[in-house]
């Protein structure tokens, strides 16, 4: 009995990393994809603009992750005043 009893204490505590880290993978890779509602429409200053980053493949809407000095929006890249934004910031990295 003490050895069914250390053999479940071992498989439990050998699956409790495995599953905590799946679990924040997943996490992670939902908390990347922007959904319809998490859409910002409007033109966003380009001084307000730290950074952006493509959302990963793996989501079904095709998006950019901008980071704003107050949070974050998703933005869709085919928009054109951030297509605008994107040929001047690359005429400014090209400059330089």
């Amino acid at each position: 009995m003490a050895g069914i009893c250390s053999l479940a204490l071992l498989t439990l505590l050998l699956a409790a990393p495995w599953t905590g880290s799946q679990g924040m993978s997943l996490r992670r890779s939902h908390s990347v994809c922007c959904h319809k509602d998490m859409f910002i429409w409007r033109k966003i200053p380009a001084s307000k603009i730290k950074s952006y980053r493509d959302t990963p493949s793996l989501c079904s809407r095709k998006a950019v992750i901008v980071e704003l000095q107050k949070g974050t929006v998703c933005v869709d890249p085919k928009a054109s005043w951030f297509q605008k934004y994107l040929k001047e910031e690359k005429s400014i990295s090209t400059s330089t």
